[in-house]
């Protein structure tokens, strides 16, 4: 039976005036496994995770983490919970260091300062102020504070947020090395790349609303994938088969299948058929980013199509 870490049920989150901003996610995440919650701004990723941190209480639905209630069984979760939200409130005139061991003192078991600086690469600036410390530098300490006590989960708010590539692939090394040692990781994030990287599975949500989960590949699959290449001069793209559902742009020609095998067999065999040369040929399924930006425009879509129909009954 899967060992269940994080659950949710129907979770709801209403704020003063009747804004609804999580309305009714479930989902759950087992215990070593990297879970992803994608969304547009506003979309409810923080929401939903102030609610699993306990920081908040929901209007309604459920909330476990270990199978107990974040919010009023707090002192039992939180000493088993990392925390790194999107800004941490750092006493900016402290060193790197400083900052590590006041927090350390508050913290059940923690490291030792100089192991989990090292951990995040902030080891070479262990004795520089916070005020002095890049934006990348400076989630990487909030990151550093949240491995302080060891956590069996980890809450990750947009991680990776002000880093460089470098940074970034290093946080990512860190993330994919703690899921081995059996850590749980939810986070949040708007680099589509860093959630295909990193997530064992995914939540997309819109308006508060999960619309898709599964693994990146599941997710990936519910969107078709795409050919493209160029025609020379004098070969319209009329002449394609009609099977091929090919939209063209001038010369540009683009392809969007459920068949990519298929599909590309049969265009490579009408090319040598013809002797045409298809220049730039590329490919490929698609992307966690082409898949997501899909589905936010098809739900955009639907609530302009539902807000036309509210709008005819009223006349």
């Amino acid at each position: 039976m899967t060992d269940t870490v994080i659950e949710a049920r129907d979770l709801r989150r209403g704020y003063t005036g009747g804004f609804e901003a999580v309305r009714g996610v479930s989902f759950s995440v087992a215990r070593g496994e990297i879970f992803a919650l994608l969304g547009t701004n506003g979309a409810g990723k923080t929401s939903t995770v102030e609610l699993l941190e306990g920081l908040a209480a929901p209007s309604g639905g459920q909330v476990r983490v270990f199978g107990l209630d974040p919010l009023t069984r707090r002192a039992e979760v939180r000493p088993r919970t990392g925390v790194m939200l999107q800004e941490g409130g750092f006493p900016s005139d402290l060193s790197v260091t400083e900052t590590v061991r006041m927090w350390g003192g508050v913290t059940t078991g923690a490291r030792p300062a100089a192991e989990v600086l090292e951990l995040v690469g902030l080891a070479a600036r262990s004795s520089v102020r916070v005020k002095q410390l890049s934006g990348g530098e400076r989630r990487r300490l909030d990151l550093a504070l949240a491995l302080l006590g060891r956590p069996e989960v980890l809450f990750l708010d947009e991680p990776t947020t002000g880093m460089d590539p470098e940074g970034r692939r290093d946080t990512w090394a860190l993330v994919r090395e703690l899921r081995e040692q059996g850590t749980t990781v939810l986070l949040t994030t708007h680099y589509l790349e860093e959630a295909e990287e990193l997530a064992d599975r995914l939540a997309i949500l819109h308006e508060g609303e999960l619309v898709l989960s599964g693994t990146p590949a599941e997710v990936t699959a519910t969107q078709p994938a795409r050919i493209h290449f160029t025609l020379p001069d004098g070969v319209p793209a009329a002449r394609l088969p009609l099977s091929l559902r090919a939209a063209a742009f001038g010369r540009r020609v683009e392809i969007r299948t459920e068949r990519l095998q298929d599909d590309l067999t049969e265009l490579l065999g009408w090319a040598r058929e013809n002797d045409v040369e298809l220049a730039g040929l590329d490919a490929r399924s698609a992307s966690l980013e082409e898949a997501f930006l899909e589905i936010a425009q098809n739900r955009r879509n639907a609530g302009d199509r539902s807000d036309d129909d509210t709008m005819a009954g009223t006349r």
